[in-house]
């Protein structure tokens, strides 16, 4: 495993992480287009958010950092666009709560696993998955205009569903790995 602090992976997630306070500038700019805007800056992250996992691994530039970074970055560029939407009333609130629990759940596991093994799990199938139906759900109520409640709704509880999934997968294969290691003790 590559552990250079400043490769190409690493520069992606920080520039994702530097793109979260540029999208809320623009989604709340005021301007006639600036929702398709801030739909374009969310879609840039998710490129910079696809680009360094499949850099990172196809050059052996997968770092203890780079580990942290990337989700750090998707999860809070998800977080500020599913915020800005929430508060453009376009999801219900319990949408950006049920985010945050399970967000703030899985740090803490992810915290704990830092702790014991001092490294992070990647990703799986289900939380990429999910990742990627969160910004094709988020970027089609950025984009569809006036688009009914129920629609929105539906829309956004598919996208929890799929993360919820995740988030059971990550607690399963957290379990497991609590329980190998007191084997090993």
């Amino acid at each position: 495993m590559g552990e250079m602090l400043v490769n190409i992976p690493n520069i992606l997630s920080i520039f994702r992480l530097a793109l979260v306070p540029v999208f809320v500038t623009v989604y709340f700019g005021g301007s006639q287009n600036s929702h398709i805007y801030a739909t374009g800056v969310y879609v840039l992250a998710a490129v910079t958010d696809f680009l360094d996992g499949r850099i990172a691994r196809k050059y052996n530039l997968v770092s203890k950092l780079g580990r942290i970074l990337d989700p750090l970055g998707d999860k809070i560029m998800t977080f500020a666009v599913l915020l800005c939407i929430t508060i453009d009333k376009l999801v219900p609130v319990w949408a950006v709560v049920i985010f945050f629990i399970k967000e703030g759940l899985m740090a803490i596991g992810g915290l704990l696993i830092y702790k014991k093994y001092t490294d992070m799990p990647p990703a799986n199938y289900i939380g990429k998955t999910a990742t990627v139906v969160f910004v094709v759900v988020c970027a089609l109520l950025m984009l569809i205009d006036d688009i009914p409640k129920v629609y929105a709704t539906a829309m956004i509880s598919i996208a929890i569903i799929v993360m919820l999934a995740a988030f059971v997968s990550y607690l399963v294969r957290y379990i497991k790995m609590m329980q190998s290691m007191k084997q090993l003790r």
